[in-house]
């Protein structure tokens, strides 16, 4: 499994790139887009990887009782769910 820092790393090198080429350019309304893009995918990275880690945890680290992945699965989708 890829760790967080490595993921959020390979998003960060990539935007980076673009929002240079359109510095280059002077792009102003590109870099506020990717600006906004880069902080919009991060966050969804980062709530993904914590619900990777929370699935792929072993039963004693999560201290969830033994709780089997289905049923760590229903806890988390009770979580999601919008009040």
């Amino acid at each position: 499994m890829r760790e967080r820092a490595r993921i959020l790393d390979s998003l960060e090198a990539a935007y980076r790139s673009a929002f240079g080429e359109a510095e280059k350019r002077s792009d102003q309304g590109r870099m506020e887009h990717l600006d906004f893009e880069f902080q919009r995918d991060q966050l969804f990275l980062e709530i993904l990887i914590d619900v990777r880690d929370l699935l792929a945890s072993a039963p004693a680290e999560t201290g969830d009782g033994g709780r089997s992945l289905i049923d760590r699965a229903k806890a988390l989708k009770d979580l999601a769910k919008l009040r």
